[in-house]
């Protein structure tokens, strides 16, 4: 929260600090305004995983609305909102005045960085919880998270919007809790796994399959919604996570049309992810549109993880030149589960050699490049996933 952190990373101790809780602490950590510098925000970051709590790092440049939009799809214990522009009297009331707006006005926010001590008042009686200046303790940032993370319930509000709501069910379903007996539960018309090896660029490929879709809607005059599970790696010693994927995704464009849920696992536990699909496609918005698209994007840790074909209608495996020996991943098994099979990063050297070889290896299935960070190909993709 803030970004005058002078102690270095190194001489903090990685322990579980958060095990007693009722469950993990769940953070939002993101920059409003025009915020070019995210050391001292990524120094937090690490800080809150290394302490046992899942952090979802927004990034920079974000407006009110998107990371108020993000607070309440993530269900997060705190917004934790790093300034340095010289703009949070302007900024703070109008991320307190969106999270009434979208349905989660009792989500505490806390402010850091470069504050003013005559105005900390003037925040305080507006609605910030709690105010961080420089020189403050990393110990101190972990407290207050802490003291942020109570029990779940399970409704968000006596008349809960139906998007926090379902953020919150899906809170509970991956706790193994109850969620409310009301819930509908549906499946959405097609529900995709996006799956390979880390570096592939899956998170950026599901960003722009999803605002690609987005636009599609638009132009149609639809209020087809699309949906997004992505799935991280917890810390085995301290049960932390970094949950960064949404990065990829401009939600200051995008708004509300994509729900996109960050959640922390070990190995390829999706024990819950059945009844989240079901959940996400029972849940209508406002305007009585529902989601009719899911991406479930996977860990992505090994060339042997193939249990999310169980949760899926349809499976793309993403691979990039200079991966290796095609040959040695087909024996490993995650090109088995393939239904599609994407090259991404094709503008890179091997590419030649990778589409070959997956030509040799796919038999009738379908292989198509990609360049995601350019959007190339992403039309192509989504005609074949949603067609």
């Amino acid at each position: 929260m803030t970004t005058a952190i002078h102690i270095p990373t190194t001489e903090f101790e990685k322990m579980d600090r958060c095990g007693d809780l009722d469950h993990r602490p769940r953070v939002l950590l993101g920059k409003m305004g025009l915020d070019g510098h995210d050391r001292g925000a990524k120094i937090i970051a690490r800080t809150l995983r290394d302490s046992g709590a899942h952090v979802i790092y927004s990034g920079l440049w974000q407006t009110p609305k998107s990371l108020a939009v993000s607070a309440r799809d993530e269900d997060v214990d705190v917004i934790a909102a790093s300034m340095m522009s010289n703009s949070h009297m302007v900024l703070g009331p109008r991320l307190l005045e969106s999270l009434i707006k979208i349905g989660r006005p009792d989500m505490p926010v806390h402010m850091g960085g470069i504050l003013p001590q005559e105005d900390i008042p003037k925040l305080i009686e507006l609605g910030v919880r709690r105010t961080f200046t420089t020189g403050v303790s990393l110990l101190d940032i972990v407290e207050a998270v802490r003291s942020e993370t109570r029990p779940y319930a399970q409704l968000v509000a006596d008349k809960p919007h139906p998007v926090a709501q379902l953020a919150r069910d899906i809170s509970l379903l991956h706790e193994d809790r109850p969620v409310r007996k009301d819930a509908k539960h549906q499946r959405p018309e097609r529900v995709i796994g996006i799956t390979g090896s880390p570096g592939a660029g899956k998170s950026t490929l599901v960003a722009q399959l999803a605002a690609e879709h987005t636009r599609r809607t638009k132009d149609a005059d639809s209020n087809a919604r699309i949906a997004v599970i992505a799935f991280d790696p917890k810390s085995p010693l301290t049960g932390g996570a970094l949950l960064g994927d949404r990065l990829r995704v401009d939600f200051n464009t995008l708004g509300e049309a994509v729900f996109y849920r960050s959640l922390a696992i070990s190995g390829e536990d999706y024990h819950a992810l059945n009844g989240i699909v079901t959940l996400v496609g029972g849940c209508e918005p406002d305007d009585g549109a529902g989601y009719d698209t899911l991406f479930v994007e996977t860990v992505g840790a090994g060339q042997n993880e193939t249990k999310v074909r169980d949760h899926v209608d349809r499976t793309v495996v993403v691979l990039t030149p200079g991966m290796g020996d095609a040959v040695q991943m087909d024996k490993a098994g995650i090109l088995e589960i393939a239904d599609i099979f994407v090259c991404n990063k094709a503008d890179h050297p091997g590419e030649n050699e990778l589409m070959r070889d997956l030509r040799d290896i796919a038999g009738k299935r379908p292989v198509l490049e990609t360049v995601a960070t350019r959007g190339e190909g992403i039309g192509e993709l989504l005609d074949l996933l949603t067609g």
